[in-house]
């Protein structure tokens, strides 16, 4: 008889071991969401004219480049201000060397027609595009104008701030 009852325990434990475990189930939705925003970012490469010999009665052009990255679908364009020249403006900005100036213009087109500005002064033009979410590429134009013997020798710059509207 202990066996049998040890037995019957067993498969009653058995029994209740192996039975399924009786639960209740909830769901619930998991919302996720995010909101991409219209962003730009811009950076340049300098308009690097060389060494110029203003005695040649030849104009310089030189070029370099400004690169636009715009969230995709962002409508933008790029302005530039006069420079830091003393006397400046966007269709005759100035380079320094100390208190010597050498006059020099921006463009947007190749033929150096379209003068680079805000759009708006002087009948001047922006860049613009359409952001991709890559970098866009927009070459700058630069010109020296023939006809500043009076420029000594010298090492001049300017700087010209890039602003992007988007």
């Amino acid at each position: 008889m202990k066996n049998f009852v040890r037995g019957a325990a067993a498969a009653l434990v058995a029994a209740l071991a192996g039975a399924p475990a009786f639960a209740t189930d909830a769901t619930s939705s998991l919302d996720v969401n995010a909101t991409v925003t219209a962003n730009c970012t811009v950076s340049t490469s300098a308009v690097a004219f060389g060494n110029v010999d203003v005695t040649s009665g030849q104009a310089v052009q030189g070029t370099g480049s400004v690169s636009v990255t715009c969230t995709n679908g962002t409508a933008w364009s790029a302005a530039a201000d006069a420079g830091a020249g003393s006397g400046a403006d966007l269709s005759h900005r100035k380079m320094a060397s100390g208190a010597n100036l050498l006059g020099y213009s921006l463009f947007i087109d190749s033929s150096r027609t379209q003068l680079w500005g805000d759009g708006v002064e002087g009948a001047t033009s922006t860049f613009s595009g359409t952001g991709t979410g890559s970098a866009q590429i927009k070459t700058v134009y630069g010109l020296i104008p023939a006809g500043q013997t009076g420029a000594p020798a010298g090492e001049y710059a300017d700087t010209v701030q890039v602003t992007i509207s988007y």
